[in-house]
C-alpha cells in the first residue's frame, strides 16, 4: 500500500474527527480509509490513535508524528506546485552546446532578447564544431545541424538547411566543374581535420542511398568559418550549409555543384534528453530560435 496515501488517510482521519468525514474528502469508503489506518500503524509498529464508534483519540507518539506528517504533506504541495511553475515560468541555469560559427552567428546573439523576457534564466554556451556528449558533459540542450539523432533523444527542427558542395566562379573557370562524386578526387577540397571531428569525408546520396567520398586538398583546419572563408577566396572547394553561404549564392560569388548528390535535407536541430516533463528554460528557448529563424529574409540579412 502507498505509503503516502496512507499518511494522507492518517491527517484527513484527524482533521475531519472521524473515518466518515474524512473519507468523504479522499473520496473512498470509511472501510478503506481504516485499512490504511491500521496498515499505517502496523508499518509504524504504533499505536496512533484509539478508535471507537463514536470518538478518536491521538496517542502521544500520534501527536508527534501528526507534526510530522503535516509538514511532510505542506513540503510535497510547495514541490508540486514549484515543479508546475517550473513548466510555465523559466527559470534556472540553461547549458546549450552548438557549431562554433553556427552559434556565434545565430544562437548566443538571440541570448540578450530572451534573457530580457525571462529574466530568472542564466545561460552557458560551449560554441564548438566537435560533437559532444550531452548527457556526459552536463548540457541541457544542443544545436545541431544535419547527422544522426541518438534515438534517446529528441530532435526539434529550427530552420530548413542543405549541405553542398561550393566554390568560386574564378576557381571553376580554372579547375572546371565536377560533374561526378568521383570528379572530386581531382579538385582541391576543404575539410575539416582529425581535430574538427570530420574525418570520414563528406556525405551525399547516389541512387537514393547514402555515401560517404574521402576528400583531400592541401588545406584542412576544425574551423567551419574558416574553411567558408577559404572557399570564398577561390582556394578550393568547400561542402558548406545553405544558412552559411546563403548571401554569397545570392550575389553569385559562391556557387553550388553536385546538387543531384546533395542529401535531401541537413536540417539545423535542437536536440535534448527525452524527458517526461521538458522544462520552460529549454522549451521557451527553442520556441525563441524557431520565431527568430521563420522571420522572412533573416537568412540573408544575418551574415
Amino acid at each position: 500500500m502507498d505509503k503516502f496515501k496512507q499518511i494522507e488517510a492518517f491527517v484527513a482521519v484527524v482533521e475531519k474527527g472521524s473515518l466518515a468525514g474524512a473519507a468523504l474528502v479522499q473520496n473512498i469508503t470509511p472501510v478503506m480509509l481504516g485499512r490504511r489506518i491500521d496498515a499505517l500503524e502496523k508499518r509504524l509498529g504504533v499505536k496512533l490513535m484509539h478508535r471507537t464508534t463514536r470518538h478518536l483519540t491521538l496517542t502521544e507518539q500520534g501527536n508527534v508524528f501528526l507534526d510530522d506528517c503535516r509538514k511532510l504533506l505542506a513540503d510535497f504541495d510547495v514541490a508540486e506546485r514549484n515543479i508546475s511553475a517550473g513548466r510555465h515560468t523559466a527559470t534556472g541555469h540553461l547549458i546549450v552546446s552548438a557549431p562554433a560559427s553556427f552559434g556565434r552567428q545565430h544562437v548566443a546573439p538571440h541570448a540578450p532578447a530572451f534573457l530580457a523576457a525571462n529574466p530568472d534564466v542564466q545561460i552557458s554556451f560551449n560554441l564548438t564544431d566537435q560533437v559532444i556528449d550531452l548527457v556526459r558533459q552536463g548540457y541541457d540542450l544542443g544545436i545541431r545541424i544535419g547527422g544522426v539523432i541518438d534515438p534517446s533523444f529528441v530532435a526539434v527542427k529550427l530552420a530548413r538547411n542543405r549541405r553542398v558542395v561550393c566554390g568560386t566562379p574564378d576557381y571553376f573557370d580554372r579547375y572546371g566543374i565536377p560533374r561526378t562524386l568521383e570528379d572530386l578526387e581531382h579538385h582541391n577540397c576543404l575539410a575539416f581535420n582529425l581535430q574538427g571531428g570530420q574525418q570520414r569525408g563528406w556525405y551525399f546520396q547516389q541512387g537514393g542511398k547514402p555515401v560517404t567520398v574521402k576528400v583531400q586538398g592541401n588545406l584542412d583546419c576544425n574551423d567551419g568559418e574558416l574553411l567558408h572563408r577559404w572557399a570564398c577566396e577561390g582556394l578550393g572547394l568547400a561542402w558548406r550549409s545553405t544558412w552559411e553561404i546563403q548571401s554569397q549564392l545570392a550575389e553569385g560569388s559562391l556557387i553550388t555543384v553536385l546538387d543531384d548528390f546533395a542529401l535531401p535535407d541537413y536540417d539545423i536541430m535542437a536536440v535534448y534528453l527525452q524527458q517526461r516533463h521538458l522544462p520552460a528554460k529549454i522549451r521557451f528557448f527553442i520556441d525563441e530560435l524557431k520565431r527568430v529563424y521563420a522571420q522572412p529574409g533573416y537568412w540573408t540579412r544575418n551574415r
